[in-house]
């Protein structure tokens, strides 16, 4: 049985990955920064969870007591554009938290976590991070740089990782319907226009980028580290 920590694993994406790793036997923790959305979550999953700010150094010490003592699979879901609950301003100290706050959710929390948990990894260990197709050039300011700076962190963490035998990949959704991220903004008019811009006809789901991690989380993607795997219906193609 294989022990599984999913950040951000209360809701969304996070709880899809979760569900997904649970219904294949392995042990799974989920994280997250709302105590009740997690517990309730886990005893739904039948998973465990610590709740804690991913984002926090102090948080993550802190929590770690209650993690596994060994990781087979990590994965950095926790993030989310904090834009979205911020009021945009051209003041500079505005400016600055703002970025600091989307680098801090998405970037800071993947990197933390990892080099906390790391030391519990053995050979055959997988460190899967969730990307956005933002970080290929379609906007979304702060949010896109921060999902851009996890790509080229992680091709680093796999140079790191790599003569331990544990692998570090990116999974990259495009548009994913049902999950928390807009805030529920997104209009049927901003769906059809992302859909589009798609092959395949269609949004994503949150069953779609479980599955792709999961592909990167099985002995037969033991060969493939430090790539950013595109889960968005052609939306970008990767070439």
């Amino acid at each position: 049985m294989r022990e599984v920590v999913v950040t951000g694993g209360g809701t969304g994406i996070g709880y899809a990955i979760a569900e997904a790793f649970v219904s294949l036997g392995d042990h799974v923790t989920i994280t997250g920064r709302r105590e009740q959305v997690l517990k309730e979550a886990a005893a739904r999953l039948g998973a465990s969870c610590v709740p804690f700010n991913a984002a926090s150094p102090v948080a993550v010490n802190e929590a770690l007591p209650h993690l596994p003592e060994r990781v087979d699979v990590l994965v950095n879901n926790a993030g989310g554009n904090t834009n979205l609950d911020r009021r945009q301003s051209a003041d500079l100290m505005n400016v600055a938290e703002a970025w600091w706050a989307n680098l801090n959710a998405n970037l800071m929390s993947a990197v933390l976590v990892t080099t906390a948990l790391a030391p519990r990894m053995g050979k055959g260990g997988r460190v899967i991070s969730i990307g956005s197709i933002a970080a290929r050039g379609t906007g979304s300011g702060s949010y896109g740089a921060a999902k851009a700076a996890m790509e080229s962190w992680t091709a680093d963490l796999a140079a790191e990782l790599g003569p331990r035998g544990i692998t570090a990949n990116v999974v990259a959704p495009g548009l994913v319907v049902d999950t928390e991220f807009f805030r529920g903004r997104l209009t049927d008019d901003g769906i059809r226009a992302r859909v589009e811009n798609t092959r395949n006809g269609r949004p994503g789901t949150p069953s779609d980028v479980a599955d792709s991690v999961l592909f990167l989380a099985s002995a037969g993607a033991r060969h493939v580290t430090g790539q950013v795997v595109h889960v968005n219906g052609g939306a970008y193609l990767g070439r």
